[in-house]
């Protein structure tokens, strides 16, 4: 069983709070509706009578009564308690009153009980109306010390106090009420979230992915409004080169070419595990990054079924890498398309084909990579998503290095391994993932944007 972290619950409880507002807000005003307008109020009378085992008047006006008269006293209650709950007290009560009542429904609002240690019966009755709750009580009393004496033969049941009309109902619970609906609030968003939170696996960005996965963190990128919409507002490094997600493009940028020391990185897939993880917005603005460390750069599109990069540079994509790929290399040069970004050139995917894992295991495809990295400096290819897919597992075994796009708290642990497996299968260079939309003020690297955005020394 996976252990909890307490700290990263309550961190992941956070993100309840306005469901916790909203259960609680609606379970209030439930109970708040209920009990003043729907539930009706209900009363109850209370009165007492006393059982004692010589005569009544010699035991109040004596002190004669012995230890043994007492014990004996108490022993009877519990009998003389269902003779006042019977059918021949219950009876001569409804007919004495007039009652348009039942034995059965009286007696569900009736409670008969001794008090503690004493040769004393309580009898309570509950009714809608104040008065007639008094009104049975004391009737009751009444027929019940009547039928005790002709059925005992004895004058030792006397009534000791007489019941009144309650002034407050008796089932007046607001206060009680909102306190459970409170509670009971709690309970179940915090419950629903625990369990969301246990059986959650997807990957965030506090958890040990390295260990956990065993691929190296090569960036991780905050999310930032900046590219909240879909579009050309994608271009952040661009557009907006000191903002946080700039920086840490750049961070990535770093982090690949200090990883290539020793060889000559030129080929660089991205790719994801599913759709929605953000492998394009990745490509294009890593691609526009190397550009301002001017390379000369060629961005690819070789998502063949959802391509997207020409809509993100406003480009037209009648033509592409599929019909490159069906075509004539020697005409690579009509295919390629310069950008406002300066050094970046892009080749659009072109027309969705029917085989696209054909066309990217093609020998010609091979060429053209080879050619692509003898003209530029870095070559970024667009993939597609390894889940389910062969396209980018195909290109992952012809590039030198391969990135994976992971969405925090989106991409689960069993998908990555998955696509970890698969493109480990074929040989591919994985340089390592990067953790995409991660929450700007649950992480450190929120603070270092400062220091790198105010020193003007990165490009």
């Amino acid at each position: 069983m996976e252990e909890i972290n307490i700290k990263d619950f309550l961190s992941y409880l956070k993100r309840y709070i306005l469901g916790f507002i909203i259960v609680l807000v609606l379970a209030v005003s439930g109970v708040v509706v209920y009990d003043t307008m729907i539930k009706k109020p209900i009363y109850q009378a209370q009165t007492t009578v006393v059982i004692a085992k010589s005569d009544v008047a010699e035991w109040e006006n004596t002190s004669a009564a012995t230890l043994n008269d007492i014990n004996a006293s108490q022993k009877l209650v519990s009998t003389y308690g269902e003779i006042a709950k019977s059918e021949l007290v219950l009876n001569q009560v409804i007919e004495n009153l007039g009652l348009n009542t039942t034995v059965q429904e009286l007696s569900r609002n009736l409670t008969v009980k001794p008090v503690d240690d004493t040769s004393i019966l309580s009898i309570a009755v509950k009714d809608l109306k104040a008065k007639l709750a008094a009104m049975i009580a004391n009737e009751i009393a009444k027929v019940f010390e009547k039928e005790v004496k002709e059925i005992y033969k004895v004058e030792n049941v006397t009534q000791l106090s007489v019941a009144v009309p309650p002034e407050k109902p008796a089932n007046n619970t607001l206060i009680r009420d909102m306190i459970l609906a409170i509670a009971v609030s709690i309970l179940v968003v915090a419950g629903f979230a625990f369990l969301k939170f246990y059986f959650d696996d997807t990957l965030k960005h506090n958890d040990d992915t390295e260990h956990l996965v065993g691929l190296p963190i090569a960036g991780q990128i905050l999310k930032d409004g900046t590219k909240s919409r879909r579009g050309t507002n994608e271009l952040v490094v661009d557009k907006s080169p000191k903002a946080l997600v700039s920086e840490n493009i750049k961070s990535l940028r770093t982090n690949l070419q200090f990883t290539s020391v020793d060889k000559d990185l030129k080929t660089i897939l991205v790719t994801s595990t599913n759709a929605g993880e953000g492998k394009s917005f990745v490509s294009v603005n890593l691609a526009i990054s190397f550009a301002q460390a001017e390379k000369r750069v060629l961005l690819v599109d070789c998502d063949l079924r959802k391509g997207r990069v020409h809509r993100l540079f406003g480009l037209q994509n009648t033509v592409g890498l599929s019909n490159l790929l069906t075509g004539d290399l020697s005409g690579l040069g009509t295919y390629i398309r310069a950008t406002k970004v300066p050094s970046l050139d892009v080749i659009t995917c072109g027309t969705y084909p029917p085989n696209p894992s054909e066309l990217l295991s093609s020998k010609k495809n091979k060429r053209l990579i080879k050619m692509l990295s003898d003209h530029y400096d870095v070559v970024i290819f667009d993939g597609a998503p390894v889940g389910g897919l062969a396209d980018s597992v195909i290109l992952s075994s012809l590039v030198d290095e391969t990135l994976m796009v992971i969405k925090d708290g989106f991409t689960t642990k069993a998908d990555l391994y998955a696509a970890k497996e698969t493109l480990e299968k074929v040989g591919a260079q994985i340089a390592g993932l990067v953790f995409n939309e991660v929450n700007r003020k649950s992480t450190k690297y929120y603070n270092t944007y400062y220091y790198y955005g105010d020193s003007g020394k990165r490009k």
